[in-house]
C-alpha cells in the first residue's frame, strides 16, 4: 500500500514516520504549494492539515481515484457535502477524531444518554494546546451529537452575563493553554450526583494511530463515507 500525505508539520511528519515503521510505503508530504508533485498513483491520501487544502484533495481524489482519509477539523457544512459527494466516487474516511478511546467514549455515550437526559443536566467541556485554531474542538462537537443526535437541545457555547437559570440546553466549554494535546469531558449534573465520563490524549500518537487503521480498514473497501463507527465494528 502507498499513501500520500498531507501537510508537513508535526502530525505529518508522525503520520510518515508511524507509516514506514509498520512497513507502508509513503510518497511523500505535500500541501497546497507543491501537491503537484504527487505525481505517482497513491492507494490513500491521507490529510491532517487545514481546511485550505480540502479543494485540491477532492479534486486529486476524484481524478486519481484513490481512497481518502480525511482528519481536518473546522469543517463547514458545505465542506462535508463535498467529502461526502466524493465518497459517491471513492472510499472517504472521515473522523474529527481518531483516537479508538473517543470513537468507544461517543458509542457509550449515545447508549446513556436517554437513561439520564429526564433527570440530569449536560455539559461538555473540552481542553487543548494553546495553539489550536478552531473552538470548539471537532471532537467535542461530535460529542455534542452524541448526547443529542436530534438536535433537542439549545446548544450553549460559552457564558457570560445574567444568563438565568438554565433551560433545555447543553453547554459546550473550550480552555486553551500550555501543550494540552486534548481533554474532554462530558458531565452528566443530577440532583445530588454528578456522572462524568473522560478521555484524555496524552500525545498526538494516539491520532496517528487510528489514523493509520483506517488507512488499512480502507483497503478492498468499495466507494463509501466511512467512519469511526464502521473502523470499531458498530
Amino acid at each position: 500500500m502507498l499513501i500520500g500525505i498531507v501537510g508537513k508539520g508535526k502530525m505529518g511528519r508522525l503520520i510518515e514516520s508511524t507509516a514506514l515503521s509498520k512497513g507502508i510505503e509513503v510518497a511523500g508530504c505535500f500541501d497546497i504549494y507543491d501537491h503537484d508533485q504527487l505525481r505517482q498513483n497513491v492507494d490513500v491520501l491521507v490529510d491532517f492539515s487545514h481546511r485550505d487544502n480540502l479543494e485540491w484533495i477532492v479534486e486529486y481524489t476524484r481524478s486519481h481515484r484513490n481512497a481518502l482519509v480525511y482528519g481536518t477539523t473546522g469543517l463547514s457544512e458545505q465542506d462535508l457535502q463535498m467529502l461526502k459527494s466524493l465518497s459517491k466516487e471513492v472510499p472517504v474516511f472521515y473522523s474529527a477524531n481518531y483516537s479508538l478511546g473517543i470513537a468507544v467514549l461517543k458509542s457509550v455515550l449515545e447508549k446513556v444518554t436517554p437513561l439520564l437526559e429526564d433527570d440530569f443536566d449536560i455539559e461538555i467541556l473540552e481542553k487543548h494546546h494553546n495553539q489550536k485554531k478552531d473552538a470548539p474542538s471537532g471532537t467535542a462537537l461530535s460529542l455534542l451529537e452524541a448526547v443529542d443526535p436530534q438536535d433537542q437541545y439549545e446548544h450553549v457555547f460559552g457564558r457570560q452575563g445574567m444568563t438565568g437559570a438554565r433551560k433545555k440546553e447543553i453547554g459546550v466549554h473550550a480552555l486553551r493553554g500550555g501543550t494540552i494535546a486534548g481533554e474532554h469531558t462530558v458531565y452528566f449534573c443530577g440532583p445530588d450526583e454528578i456522572l462524568s465520563f473522560s478521555h484524555e490524549a496524552l500525545s498526538r500518537q494516539i491520532f496517528v494511530n487510528g489514523a493509520l487503521k483506517a488507512v488499512l480498514f480502507l483497503e478492498e473497501k468499495p466507494a463509501g463515507f466511512y467512519t469511526m463507527k464502521e473502523l470499531i465494528g458498530e
